[in-house]
C-alpha cells in the first residue's frame, strides 16, 4: 500500500521554471518560480497559485503563512 508521502510526491508537478525565491517565512519553506505563464508559489512543497508579478507572489505567500499559523 502506498503511503501518503508517496502519493503526494507522485502528483507534484515537475516544473521547469527558474527558481526566483527559495527562503523560509516563519520557519515555513517558500519557493517562487518564474515560468512563461507567471510566478508559481509553492508553500511547504505544495502549489499555491500563479501570479503575474513577483512582488504579488511574495506578498500572498506571506499573507497565507500568517493566516495559517
Amino acid at each position: 500500500m502506498k503511503t501518503f508521502q508517496q502519493i503526494r510526491e507522485a502528483i507534484k508537478p515537475k516544473t521547469k521554471g527558474k527558481v526566483v525565491i527559495n527562503k523560509k517565512i516563519d520557519r515555513v519553506p517558500v519557493r517562487v518560480e518564474k515560468d512563461a505563464k507567471g510566478f508559481h508559489v509553492y508553500i511547504d512543497g505544495d502549489f499555491l497559485d500563479t501570479f503575474k508579478s513577483q512582488s504579488e507572489a511574495e506578498k500572498t505567500a506571506a499573507t497565507v503563512i500568517k493566516e495559517l499559523s
